[in-house]
């Protein structure tokens, strides 16, 4: 691929680049830029962090990356995900990575690094960078970063979630990350790592890559949430769940913004599939193929295609993704034991 494809690729994933000039002369220079993305073993994995992740590793491995997965296990205990329980936060863990799999991310350029392990073995070079961070900077500008760990400024903190954020952005460093590669909700630590290359006189800050934050299904959801399993489309959900879930999602007629079923098919259906097939009846205008949103979108709001035809059209193809997954967690007697035990857990916020 020639320099400006392999830019255009990678800026197909972001909301928004930090910086785009940087960016070209990263991929100019490096013939492999490390990528990096940072996650909390949580609970079961929605369709975001799912098939959007996977599409944005893809595009990413493609023109040359490696991509480094941070297993962010400790900082689930220290945000007090699944009660604060590690065995069950490293068992969620394991879980996830079986669903990339299933899905088709391209696991020969990715790496998989858990936050406990990579830690302790390199203490003397973390702990001295972490250390170094939290010195650098106030805590109202720590405090700030909180909503990396989908808390508040004004959310009664315990004291491992002020020291969270310094950990974070140590990651960066730490696994000599060239691209930051996470959600626009993870833009302010990201944002904290290029002011700490200021502070230390570092020339070459890590280039912020972020990617849209896909809307939950209910009315007013800016964000799909774990402990709410109505927001969101899960990977190894059932056809039949998937259907029931579309079905009461929110979808107002002839509006687009705030729309969670326009979304999906904007960030998912559409980038995976590289089409959206509207099925319907011969006297509602047939069945018709959309190559590009813009396409749909516009048909949406003349009031042409209605939320009708739509939903179950977005159902039928969200399940067809989906089916891969379902049929390793059915197939694979160790995932299959791995995901009854994932489904017993109880998610904490």
């Amino acid at each position: 691929m020639t320099l400006d494809a392999r830019l255009e690729l990678a800026l197909t994933i972001a909301e928004e680049c930090i910086q785009p000039d940087e960016l070209r002369k990263l991929l100019e220079k490096k013939p492999t830029p490390v990528c990096y993305d940072g996650f909390e073993p949580s609970g079961r994995m929605h369709i975001a962090q799912g098939v959007m992740k996977a599409l944005n590793v893809n595009k990413l491995t493609k023109i040359g990356c490696h991509f480094k997965f941070w297993v962010a296990d400790w900082f689930a205990l220290m945000n007090n995900k699944m009660g604060g329980d590690l065995k069950k936060i490293q068992k969620v863990g394991k879980y996830m990575v079986e669903v990339w799999k299933a899905i088709g991310m391209d696991l020969d350029h990715v790496e998989f690094v858990w936050s406990s392990e990579e830690i302790n073995k390199k203490a003397d070079e973390y702990w001295p960078l972490v250390l170094d961070i939290a010195r650098k900077n106030k805590l109202a500008r720590i405090l700030r970063c909180s909503q990396i760990m989908g808390r508040s400024e004004s959310d009664e903190l315990a004291a491992s979630q002020i020291f969270y954020p310094c950990m974070q952005c140590a990651d960066i460093f730490f696994l000599k990350a060239d691209i930051c590669q996470l959600g626009m909700d993870q833009r302010k630590v990201n944002m904290l790592a290029r002011e700490y290359c200021d502070d230390i006189k570092r020339k070459n800050k890590p280039i912020i890559l972020s990617h849209h934050m896909l809307m939950g299904l209910k009315q007013g959801q800016e964000k799909m949430s774990k402990s709410d399993p109505d927001s969101a489309i899960f990977m190894e959900d059932s056809e039949q769940e998937v259907n029931t879930k579309i079905k009461k999602a929110y979808c107002p007629e002839k509006e687009i913004a705030g729309n969670p079923c326009m979304e999906y098919i904007k960030y998912v259906i559409i980038p995976w599939s590289n089409k959206f097939e509207l099925k319907r009846k011969e006297e509602n205008g047939g069945d018709k193929t959309y190559e590009t949103y813009d396409e749909l979108e516009a048909d949406y709001v003349s009031g042409a295609v209605h939320p009708g035809d739509l939903k179950p059209s977005l159902a039928a193809m969200l399940n067809e993704i989906l089916q891969p997954v379902r049929d390793h967690f059915k197939n694979n007697a160790e995932a299959k034991a791995l995901l009854a035990q994932i489904k017993q857990y109880k998610v904490t916020k």
